[in-house]
């Protein structure tokens, strides 16, 4: 219970916790943090690992599955309305597949409180999606398939080379931020009657501009994108993005997650240089798991990026009562 309370912490902002006290861990993983402390070789080898897998540069195969799901998931939307088929109707915001409503959480929130009223359909889809992306993960719809989320990662790709060069610099912010924006902007939608967030998310923004045709509206896609390229990686995601937030809370007791496996771990460190919140990942830290086997927090989007990239295996997917996945 107190391990998902610390996980919607730090959801909401609040900084990871430190080392845990000696005394509170159990004599096994004690010996395995005293173990690791004392076999340096071992660290060594796994070095010349990464290396070797970095001269090689192959492509990452979880992303690369992701981005066909992604790229499969709104390109259903797009045919399905240019060819008329009717078997998948809406935007990302709101849709019917085959005759079951579907609602963003978030999207039905801010209309809810905007008509300070609960639509019954709404109602319908929102629990429909609540218990999906409960049984996904929450977050998992952020890396799965929000088109906003490809589009940062692409943006993130040039950051990273430009930061190389010198030209860029990340400029992280308080992660604090995000949960103020989803109270101002739920603030906002009960006391002016409008969604007032659904005229600025990224995400709604390119969902219907896909589906219905480009506006104007996504000059203000292009200056995020901008803003991330140059000032500050992955921002929108990391520090603003209400929707999520929502699916973070809605997967903070999901059965399936990124399980960390201590033993198998020498804490190089690659997946938290690619992880979109590497706050989740605090626990690979040197000295810092509180068990053997560690359930990675709420604001883990399953993205699959540290599963890949961790040269030992101590990443894998998990769903409850299914054992390892990957």
């Amino acid at each position: 219970m107190s391990g998902m309370i610390d996980s919607v912490a730090e959801l909401l902002g609040r900084d990871p916790k430190g080392k845990p006290v000696p005394e509170d861990l159990s004599p096994e993983v004690r010996e395995t943090h005293k173990i690791k402390r004392e076999d340096k070789s071992r660290i060594e080898n796994i070095k010349i690992e990464l290396a070797h897998k970095a001269r090689q540069a192959l492509p990452e195969k979880l992303r690369r599955k992701r981005w066909a799901v992604l790229i499969a998931v709104n390109l259903l939307f797009v045919l399905s309305f240019q060819l008329d088929i009717q078997m998948l109707e809406g935007a990302l915001t709101a849709s019917r597949f085959v005759g079951f409503h579907f609602a963003d959480l978030n999207s039905s929130l801010q209309v809810m409180l905007a008509y300070k009223h609960v639509v019954t359909n709404l109602l319908i889809g929102t629990a429909t999606v609540f218990f999906m992306w409960w049984l996904l993960g929450g977050r998992t719809f952020c890396s799965w398939v929000c088109p906003y989320h490809l589009l940062g990662e692409w943006a993130e790709i040039l950051h990273l080379k430009l930061a190389k060069r010198k030209i860029a610099k990340d400029h992280p912010f308080d992660r604090r931020a995000r949960t103020w924006f989803w109270m101002i902007f739920a603030v906002l939608a009960l006391v002016t009657g409008y969604t007032v967030y659904e005229t600025i998310s990224p995400t709604g923004i390119l969902s219907r501009a896909l589906i219905y045709g480009p506006g104007l509206a996504l000059v203000w896609v292009a200056v995020l994108l901008l803003f991330e390229i140059f000032y500050s990686r992955r921002a929108w995601c990391r520090y603003a993005c209400p929707i999520g937030l929502t699916y973070g809370l809605v997967g903070a007791t999901s059965p399936f997650r990124v399980q960390y496996h201590l033993e198998s771990c020498y804490h190089e460190g690659e997946c938290r240089k690619v992880c979109l919140v590497p706050h989740v990942l605090n626990t690979v830290i040197k000295g810092r798991a509180d068990g053997m086997d560690v359930d990675i927090g709420a604001d883990c989007t399953r993205c699959g990026r540290c599963v890949d990239a961790c040269p030992t295996g101590s990443l894998t997917y998990k769903f409850k009562g299914l054992g390892d996945l990957l």
